[in-house]
């Protein structure tokens, strides 16, 4: 046992060594083998360092051929350039050279100009001198007379040629203008009913007009008192007339009998509560044809007071045309002529609709109608523009803009057309207008109508004021001043009333 044990550790021993062995020798041949590539590369790296060199000294010596190259022909150049510089100052010098000679000359020449010149100016002050002493004119003398037949013939001819393009062009904007206005005029027609001085009513049966002339006509006394007009009941079958210069008292009494037949009680009470009634009717249809004249025209967004202004025109004549039907035709033609030249059409539309808005309350404010018309649109802001176009229409203002030239022809259009004003009916109204202004004057006095065609008035005074002495003494007073304010035809009768009412209350 032990020896077996012996010859397996001897076994061992023996193994290891020769392990040992075999593994030295192969360390030794591989480190043999290190060195030997080693050695390898460090050759191969001698080799291609003498390979670089030699590359670098070729490249040295190609790049140093070069530059020498370059620098030889660049100083050829330099050479050449140096010769061309030196070839130009020279011509440089030779021109240099003649531009100096020619200086020379030039100076000489300007010398020999200067003495010819004195030599001329001396001449000509000679001549000039010989030529005033034989015209017996001095120079200045001369000149200006030469000058002024010069400009007065320049002027004839000048004004020749001016009133011949003016008369050229005169032409021509007047056939421009007459095609402006027959268009405007055939896009717009309206029929020009003239105002009459009477209204007429139409009754259901000759019945009625005994109800309206009352007991020993107390009936058609009251109606006439309350409205100042004048009715005719017996020339016309089956209708009354109603008869006054003011329409607005027509309109009233018309509606008052209207409302007093519809109602079948005619009595003075009776017509005097009516008569209120058909006043606020008349306020009420006046504010609704201002507001259907500003939405015919197109205009929105007006102050309703302003609206109530321009529908009083229904009521107002002027020339016996109807004042709004003028202002709404008015408007129509401007707005269609300013469409037709290239102006602002609701400018010159508003300016139209309102050029002649002074008339609705010239009777009750001092001025002319263009001047209170101003006023009026000023106070509800209306644009500065509408009342520069509408203040001209009658040359009272400058024309500031284009709208107010158009206004004015639009104007005269409507008022000049055949059949649309009469003078003469103007001028009776106004007649009738200053007598009731003349009697209104007195104190006494509490309203007043001027009827049968101005031949009478009638006076109602105040009873507190003056007693039946007095309201007779009132007609005298009224009669002179008449006399001496007023030229008319044939005379005129007072009618002073006076009337005391007392009116007690039962509880």
């Amino acid at each position: 046992m032990v020896s077996s044990i012996v010859v397996a550790i001897g076994a061992l021993v023996v193994g290891a060594a020769g392990g040992y062995i075999v593994r030295a020798s192969r360390a030794k041949k591989s480190v043999d083998s290190a060195e030997g590539q080693i050695a390898k590369m460090i050759k191969e790296a001698d080799s291609k360092a003498q390979e670089t060199v030699l590359e670098a000294k070729t490249k040295a010596s190609s790049i140093i051929e070069t530059a020498e190259s370059e620098a030889k022909s660049q100083k050829e150049e330099l050479s050449k350039a140096k010769q061309h510089i030196t070839k130009r100052e020279e011509k440089m010098d030779q021109r240099f050279d003649e531009i100096e000679r020619a200086k020379t000359a030039l100076e000489s020449k300007a010398g020999e100009l200067t003495t010819k010149k004195e030599e001329i100016e001396t001449l000509r002050e000679e001549q000039v001198k010989r030529l005033e002493d034989i015209a017996g004119l001095t120079h200045e003398q001369a000149k200006k007379a030469l000058l002024q037949l010069t400009e007065e013939q320049s002027r004839s001819d000048l004004a020749d040629r001016m009133a011949k393009l003016q008369r050229r062009d005169q032409e021509e904007w007047e056939k421009e203008a007459r095609n402006i206005m027959t268009q405007v005029i055939q896009k717009y027609s309206r029929s020009h009913a003239a105002e009459v001085m009477t209204s007429i009513l139409t009754i259901p049966n000759e019945e009625i007009k005994g109800k309206i002339i009352g007991k020993e006509g107390r009936n058609i006394r009251a109606i006439e008192r309350a409205t100042g007009v004048e009715l005719i009941v017996d020339e016309t079958p089956e209708a009354v007339v109603i008869s006054a210069f003011d329409p607005v008292r027509r309109e009233i009494a018309k509606i008052t009998l209207e409302k007093l037949i519809e109602d079948g009680r005619i009595h003075p009470a009776k017509i005097e509560e009516v008569v209120v009634w058909a006043e606020k009717e008349i306020d009420n249809r006046i504010r609704e044809a201002g507001e259907a004249a500003a939405y015919e025209v197109g205009i929105a967004g007006l102050d309703p007071k302003l609206l109530y202004i321009l529908g009083r025109l229904r009521y107002r004549t002027s020339f016996k045309q109807n004042v709004l039907l003028h202002s709404l035709e008015v408007a129509y033609l401007s707005g269609a002529i300013a469409a037709e030249v290239g102006c602002d059409v609701k400018t010159a539309r508003m300016a139209g609709l309102f050029h002649d808005i002074g008339k609705a309350v010239d009777h009750e404010v001092q001025g002319t109608h263009v001047e209170i018309g101003i006023k009026i649109l000023e106070k509800f802001g209306i644009d500065e523009k509408v009342i520069l176009g509408m203040r001209s229409h009658h040359d009272e203002y400058p024309y500031a803009i284009p709208e107010a030239h158009i206004v004015t022809a639009a104007d005269a259009l409507s008022s000049a057309r055949p059949g649309a004003r009469k003078d003469t009916v103007e001028n009776y109204i106004k007649r009738l207008e200053e007598l009731e202004a003349i009697v209104n004057g007195f104190d006494e006095v509490e309203k007043s109508y001027a009827i049968q065609a101005g031949r009478e008035v009638r006076v109602f005074v105040n009873p507190e004021k003056t007693d039946d002495h007095g309201a007779q003494k009132l007609a005298r007073s009224i009669a002179g001043k008449v006399e001496e304010e007023l030229k008319y035809p044939g005379e005129i009768k007072i009618n002073v009333l006076r009337e005391t009412r007392s009116i007690e209350y039962a509880r």
